[in-house]
């Protein structure tokens, strides 16, 4: 695996301190969700036992979120996760979950790739700014990931 796509160890102690084996440092569940935030993939794994306590971690980053107020998931979306825990259906929700969410990777990735300089709309005013804030917009949504438009193709 190539060093940029390998996930980022963090090394978690018997003291629950988590450990960033690159930067030779503790970090903090903020820490770990900027790095998601700015593209990185992680895994969290128990010192002692080597156990992957990456999902725990994710979760409980998500309920912090949701704790202070910063909601994205609906409570009928919470009810109906609960509910799928223990219905015939439980294995399908997680490549629901995963397929749904490449689909809305693939849409903006193509109003993306329509928003180019080559697009009619280019010739509008104020058409540049559009598409950079449309682009900023994609890139926060996505963790900083956003696809190479034909235009950054062209540069090449």
């Amino acid at each position: 695996m190539p060093e940029s796509r390998k996930p980022l160890l963090i090394k978690r102690y018997a003291s629950r301190r988590l450990y960033n084996t690159e930067t030779s440092d503790y970090v903090t569940l903020d820490d770990i969700a900027a790095f998601i935030r700015q593209g990185r993939d992680v895994q969290i794994v128990d010192l002692k036992s080597g156990d992957d306590l990456t999902r725990q971690y994710l979760l409980q980053i998500i309920a912090e979120h949701e704790s202070r107020g910063e909601t994205m998931l609906p409570v009928d979306v919470l009810t109906d996760l609960v509910r799928s825990y223990t219905s015939q259906a439980a294995h399908l929700v997680p490549q629901f979950l995963a397929a749904s969410f490449e689909m809305w990777r693939e849409g903006q990735a193509k109003m993306m790739e329509q928003m180019t300089k080559a697009s009619p709309m280019a010739k509008l005013p104020g058409f540049e700014a559009l598409r950079a804030q449309q682009e900023a917009w994609f890139r926060a949504m996505t963790g900083g990931f956003a696809p190479k438009s034909r235009d950054d193709e062209d540069k090449k």
